[in-house]
């Protein structure tokens, strides 16, 4: 242990309760030496992605390429926090989330919103907090990423922020686990209070995502339910004060409109050397129809910087114009240093449902490799004017397929790949950005991307952008409202939605064959490296498998992935995210598979990694199942490590 880590260890406890008492006399005396205690050190992991700027990259390598295949099970911690509704509305539980590790612990959130502190080397629990939330209220996407951390530098105090899933605001002494009661009201923010657009039932806004801190604000956004009314929930982004919970400030993504949502709901990054918060921005309300959000609703679907003291925007840039497909920015922005012409330049990437990556100048916004706008289909939808062109970046080419035909169908049997192809020609698909009709269109790539929400991780010392990405058709229809009564729930497998105060409801499922298979040719995931200072592609590699399928044909198929890469010092990727109950290790030169650990059901979650004070170095990874077939729930947090 390094006399840093014994310095660390032995003051620990020397931090403030909510109330500013300390617990132990020499903190007073020995402020300075606690504050560089509390300081990010290599063997913590004390933000949702490693770092403010979402990196998701960890120095540590005592678990590297020549012994990973040692890895195994640590230990397991059940959350108990499950729930099926069974029918009665809303989804079963996700677990998604991924710990924090500050200050020999570690902090772990669950779908309910409770937030519990376990022993880092065993698993056992220290103490747990229950915001108490409503978990029968029927929610969309009933799932919590994780929390946030910071430390007043006036009392020397760390608070855990977590929103749950009811939108609510929660401050929590990190010490004690209890809230705390100078924090809003009773140590809490009601984050329904003072929208422009409020609510229509409670399920219709939820917080997933962890908050943002950024000096002494901590900054939320939300999630809005997809489809159900134009004047949906507004995506409002807000900064509290750390230390009261009061309001600092508020920005509208769609100002002095009736539409709602373009809201933030993945992880915001920020950069606290220039004092910017990054939002990811989602489609404005509702996701199919825009004839009653007319122009290119100018900050949905981007990246927006704003100035983290007043809210005020500093540039943003629009990966969708006007979007009629769901292709929220649904990642996290990654922020690195790209070498360009000789030259560092502040960079950060920010990815998107459509399988485009765009590269941009941290301080200005510019594309880093250039963006061109090309002509995209026209609707053919009566009220409906699609935007002429699309943004696309001359580099990195694109990250997923863009365009499926007839000719590319693909089936594991000649019948499977028959009626993929009648499919194909008999509804519109033009290639990406094929507008939403009632006929019925092929949205290729479909609304988890391209890029999902497990987004992007950088490892600076190879300047490599590391991504898994998604292959999956989605067929979409409109239905004219005198006819959506009568044809809401006819068919299996199909999610309908009303879309109300729009002449049109939809019907959107999966483009798959009756074995479940997608009709585009696998893989259907893969992971894959950009270097970032070319734009070039190094390697990609087949992720994951359907777990419905023969273990040898699922994996040389791939899988769809929900949750992202982390990147460590000992040369490896960890994945977990696919629909086969594994988490991965991959080479992170190379892309080749060289690990993979059985977890209970499969991982739908970011993992995570830490040493503890006995130099042991940990691999965390939350596993609670997919909505998929053979994809079990579970509350599962599995650890590994290698063997002592």
């Amino acid at each position: 242990m390094s006399n840093q880590d014994r310095v660390a260890e032995y003051y620990d406890t020397a931090i403030f309760g909510c109330a500013g008492r300390m617990r132990l006399f020499l903190a007073a005396v020995l402020s300075a030496t606690l504050a560089a205690a509390a300081s990010p050190r290599e063997d913590e992991w004390p933000v949702y992605g490693h770092d403010p700027g979402g990196t998701k990259y960890s120095p540590l390598g005592q678990i590297n390429r020549r012994n990973v295949t040692s890895l195994r099970v640590a230990w397991t911690f059940h959350t108990g926090d499950m729930y099926d509704p069974q029918g009665h509305g809303g989804k079963k539980t996700a677990f998604e989330s991924t710990p924090l590790y500050i200050d020999r612990v570690l902090y772990v959130t669950t779908p309910f919103g409770r937030l519990i502190a376990l022993d880092p080397d065993t698993g056992a629990q220290k103490w747990a907090f229950d915001p108490k939330s409503d978990i029968k209220a029927g929610f969309g996407d009933f799932a919590n990423r994780g929390a946030a951390a910071w430390v007043d530098s006036k009392t020397r105090q760390r608070r855990l922020f977590v929103a749950s899933i009811d939108a609510r605001l929660f401050a929590i002494d990190a010490a004690t686990g209890n809230a705390c009661d100078d924090f809003g009201t009773g140590g809490l923010v009601d984050l329904r209070r003072g929208l422009r657009n409020a609510p229509h039932y409670k399920a219709e806004y939820e917080e997933t995502s962890p908050p943002a801190v950024i000096g002494d604000l901590v900054v939320v956004g939300s999630g809005v339910a997809d489809n159900n009314y134009v004047d949906a929930a507004s995506g409002e982004v807000r900064a509290f004060d750390a230390r009261t919970g009061k309001l600092v400030w508020t920005w509208d993504p769609m100002p002095g409109q009736r539409t709602g949502a373009a809201n933030t709901w993945s992880i915001i990054s920020t950069d606290p050397e220039r004092n910017l918060v990054f939002l990811p921005t989602g489609s404005a309300s509702p996701d199919y129809y825009g004839g009653e959000r007319p122009g290119n609703n100018l900050y949905a679907n981007s990246l927006v910087a704003l100035h983290a003291a007043t809210g005020k925007i500093a540039w943003h840039f629009q990966t969708v114009h006007h979007d009629l497909w769901d292709y929220d920015v649904a990642s996290q922005p990654t922020l690195f240093t790209a070498q360009r012409n000789g030259k560092q330049v502040p960079a950060i990437a920010v990815g998107s449902k459509t399988g485009n990556l765009f590269l941009l100048n941290r301080e200005t916004g510019e594309p880093i490799f250039g963006v061109e706008e090309r002509p995209v289909p026209s609707s053919d939808v009566p009220g409906e004017k699609a935007s002429p062109t699309q943004p696309f970046p001359v580099l990195p080419k694109p990250v997923a397929p863009q365009s499926l035909t007839p000719e590319t169908a693909w089936g594991q049997t000649d019948e499977d790949r028959k009626w993929c192809q009648d499919m194909l020609r008999s509804k519109r698909s033009e290639g990406i950005f094929t507008p939403p009709s009632v006929n019925g269109s092929i949205i290729f790539p479909g609304n988890i991307g391209g890029i999902a929400w497990g987004g992007t991780a950088f490892d600076a010392e190879r300047r490599l952008l590391v991504i898994p990405t998604n292959r999956l058709a989605a067929y979409i229809r409109l239905i004219p409202r005198d006819q959506f009564d009568a044809q809401e729930g006819k068919e299996p497998n199909v999610e309908y939605a009303r879309q109300r105060g729009t002449p049109y409801g939809l019907a959107r499922t999966w483009l798959m064959s009756s074995k479940f298979v997608p009709c585009n040719p696998p893989p259907f995931g893969t992971l894959m490296a950009i270097d970032a200072s070319t734009g070039e592609k190094k390697w990609e590699s087949t992720m994951g498998a359907l777990p419905w399928l023969p273990e040898d044909v699922g994996e040389k198929l791939g899988s769809p992935a929900l949750g992202g890469p982390i990147v460590t010092g000992g040369g490896l990727v960890f994945l977990g995210a696919t629909l086969d109950p594994y988490l991965k290790a991959y080479d992170v030169e190379t892309g080749v598979l060289l690990w993979k650990g059985k977890l209970p059901t499969s991982a739908r979650a970011t993992p995570m990694t830490y040493r503890t004070a006995k130099g042991r170095q940990y691999v965390v990874i939350a596993a609670g199942g997919h909505d998929a077939p053979n994809s079990p729930m579970s509350d599962a947090l599995v650890a590994f490590a290698l063997g002592e």
